[in-house]
């Protein structure tokens, strides 16, 4: 999801719900403690420079109960963070405390924002020798309904 997607998102929106990959919520009292412009400046295992930019978000939780971020706070808070840091509207990354701080992607299903697992991957499979997970044609064409193998 873009910034963009989540200001749309939360026009129409009376509360804010976000939802973790196992079907919970956050407490409705969450904060977003940060909004920033992450830049990762890195070389893959196969030495190709790269860069990546996100706009990310910190959601906290804390035992002030009574507190609720309505959707409009919250485009005022995105409005100020293209302001003062000059984000624009960049893929959203989501981080939240849990044993550790975990990193989301973040999409919207209508109702619930969806923090969505991340993974970790290699960029230069290639350079590195991983093979290619795509099955083998034997493999394919053995295993159809009528090829006798499964």
């Amino acid at each position: 999801m873009k910034i963009s997607e989540l200001k749309d998102s939360l026009s129409g929106l009376e509360a804010i719900n976000f939802k973790l990959p196992d079907d919970s919520y956050l407490p409705s009292h969450f904060h977003v403690t940060e909004v920033g412009l992450v830049t990762k400046h890195f070389i893959d295992c196969g030495g190709v420079e790269r860069k990546e930019t996100v706009a990310n978000f910190q959601l906290w939780e804390a035992g002030d109960y009574d507190h609720r971020l309505a959707p409009q706070k919250f485009l005022h808070i995105l409005n100020l963070s293209k302001k003062v840091l000059g984000i624009e509207d960049l893929p959203i990354e989501v981080e939240y405390q849990q044993n550790t701080i975990g990193k989301f992607g973040l999409e919207f299903n209508g109702k619930d924002f969806l923090l969505t697992e991340k993974q970790t991957a290699c960029l230069a499979q290639d350079a590195c020798g991983i093979p290619n997970k795509e099955p083998s044609k034997a493999a394919t064409s053995c295993c159809k309904p009528s090829g006798g193998c499964c």
